[in-house]
């Protein structure tokens, strides 16, 4: 990592990464766990995941609500927290690349927004982050309601943001890289189309936490911005030494 050179350090304690899609919040997050020693969890996918079993059992938006719930709650969603080779399993099997398709992004806003499927993540995600706080280290999560609802105690809370127009120039990016269909005005419109959903949704909405540091990254590089974040668990006193 060009100019990020410094003593290893290990985090003690949890990051809350919480933004909108677009805004590099996953690029940076991993990038932050490693380069501190710590877990990693990406709770979207987890949401993802639930939404990929949704698809599966045949459903879509405008299925009963219960049976969505149902399906979601249910399901055999299994996170790997190695920042290193983060994954996302679904009744065992490898779904991260799945998970990124359109379907599951048309559906995954409607799915999330119930409450009984974030009841259910939430303490999974709870119960991940628990562990790797036990186990005397520290974890970086995203997300969109990190700071604000599933730990809410976190030391550091960041929000990173961005344009819509910034965050649909990268959205389309990546899918070029995946090789998926990336149409700039089809883009731009689901990006505000998820941002809606998230921002009103009746259950844990997407927005800030009070205490959270606000981060534009519109003019940010990836490594201006862990440069950014790196400095900010220092000057929270929640990294230390790496053993050697």
């Amino acid at each position: 990592m060009s100019g990020l050179v410094r003593e290893a350090k290990t985090l003690q304690g949890i990051v809350a990464m919480d933004g909108p899609s677009g805004t590099g919040k996953s690029t940076v997050s991993r990038r932050l766990a490693v380069a501190c020693g710590a877990a990693y969890l990406d709770t979207g996918a987890m949401y993802r995941a639930a939404t990929l079993a949704v698809l599966r059992a045949g459903l879509d938006e405008s299925s009963p609500t219960e049976k969505i719930v149902a399906v979601a709650t249910a399901a055999d969603v299994e996170s790997v927290t190695d920042p290193t080779a983060p994954g996302i399993r679904l009744a065992g099997e490898d779904v991260e690349a799945e998970i990124r398709d359109v379907p599951v992004t048309k559906l995954v806003s409607a799915v999330s927004a119930q409450a009984e499927v974030r009841e259910a993540l939430v303490a999974r995600q709870r119960r991940l982050i628990d562990a790797a706080v036990a186990a005397g280290g520290g974890i970086v999560v995203e997300g969109r309601d990190i700071g604000s609802v599933v730990t809410p105690d976190a030391p550091l809370k960041v929000y990173l943001t961005a344009s819509d127009e910034v965050r649909a120039a990268r959205r389309r990016r990546q899918d070029a890289r995946a090789g998926r269909a990336a149409d700039a005005k089809a883009t731009l419109a689901d990006v505000r189309r998820r941002d809606r959903l998230d921002s009103t949704r009746a259950v844990s909405p997407l927005h800030a936490a009070k205490d959270a540091l606000v981060l534009d990254t519109d003019e940010l590089s990836v490594d201006d911005v862990l440069t950014a974040l790196l400095g900010l668990v220092e000057e929270r006193g929640l990294c230390s030494p790496t053993p050697r």
